[in-house]
């Protein structure tokens, strides 16, 4: 959050640049918190690695 400059090398990278240009400084730090447990969550019920390239994939539908 605090270095947007770096957010290309992560994965959600796209989201958060899109999602900063809707929401407040604030609200994005609370929405990507609530990414990041949903996937920590379905990683740990799941039992399976986190794909972060089927990840992007299912979000783009």
């Amino acid at each position: 959050m605090m270095r947007p400059k770096n957010w290309h090398k992560f994965s959600s990278g796209p989201w958060l640049e899109a999602a900063s240009m809707r929401m407040q400084h604030n609200k994005l730090g609370v929405a990507l918190a609530n990414k990041l447990a949903r996937i920590a969550w379905s990683v740990l019920s799941s039992g399976k690695d986190f794909d972060w390239k089927g990840q992007e994939t299912a979000a783009a539908v």
